[in-house]
């Protein structure tokens, strides 16, 4: 394995270690009062996935102490491929944070627009993303945070399958990853996707 797949491995398994400690905090809670949506809402993921995003992220800031964390910042601009940077030890981890609904079946999800992640990785060799998805039980108003469900993968060992209607890899979020190099990784972008095509 060359040090470059194991260091890309070796920080999954940071944030994954920082997540997995995170639970412990992680409240269950309701998105509003039964008196607002006395009705709830509809069982889909995107009626409440940002939202649930926003509390992953602020309490791991909140609780960045607890956590060994030197830092957590999450102002980012939409355009921006990761949701949050957490900083341990100096470094600087891009997480970007995904929700699963478990009452839901496993489905391929749109992961990343193609030309963004190529344009990211090209501007900067020393950036790596890393996805965390979170499952959620999801009833009413009321959130319940999984905690047996926690998938971690970085889009480099993605099984590479780019929708043809909106240049974006798709893949389910539970996978066994293809452990390939960066530059193996980019070259499979630019085969597969027609906007990168393009440009070239």
């Amino acid at each position: 394995m060359s040090p470059e797949i194991r260091n890309i491995l070796d920080e999954i398994g940071v944030i994954q270690s920082i997540y997995k400690n995170l639970f412990q905090f992680l409240p269950s809670f309701k998105v509003t009062d039964d008196s607002i949506l006395p009705y709830g809402l509809k069982p889909h993921t995107r009626s409440v996935s940002w939202l649930v995003e926003q509390v992953i992220t602020q309490q791991t800031k909140f609780r960045k102490k607890a956590l060994g964390l030197d830092e957590v910042s999450f102002d980012m601009p939409d355009t921006c491929l990761h949701d949050c940077e957490i900083t341990k030890g100096g470094k600087i981890y891009y997480v970007n944070v995904k929700i699963h609904n478990m009452g839901g079946r496993e489905n391929k999800n749109d992961i990343s627009a193609v030309e963004k992640l190529y344009m990211q990785y090209s501007a900067n060799p020393d950036y790596n993303l890393i996805y965390a998805c979170f499952g959620i039980h999801f009833k009413g108003i009321e959130i319940h945070f999984d905690t047996d469900y926690m998938q971690l993968f970085s889009p480099q060992f993605l099984p590479i399958y780019v929708n043809p209607r909106n240049d974006k890899i798709q893949a389910f979020y539970h996978h066994d990853p293809v452990l390939r190099s960066r530059r193996e990784f980019m070259e499979l972008l630019r085969k597969n996707s027609k906007s990168i095509v393009l440009k070239r």
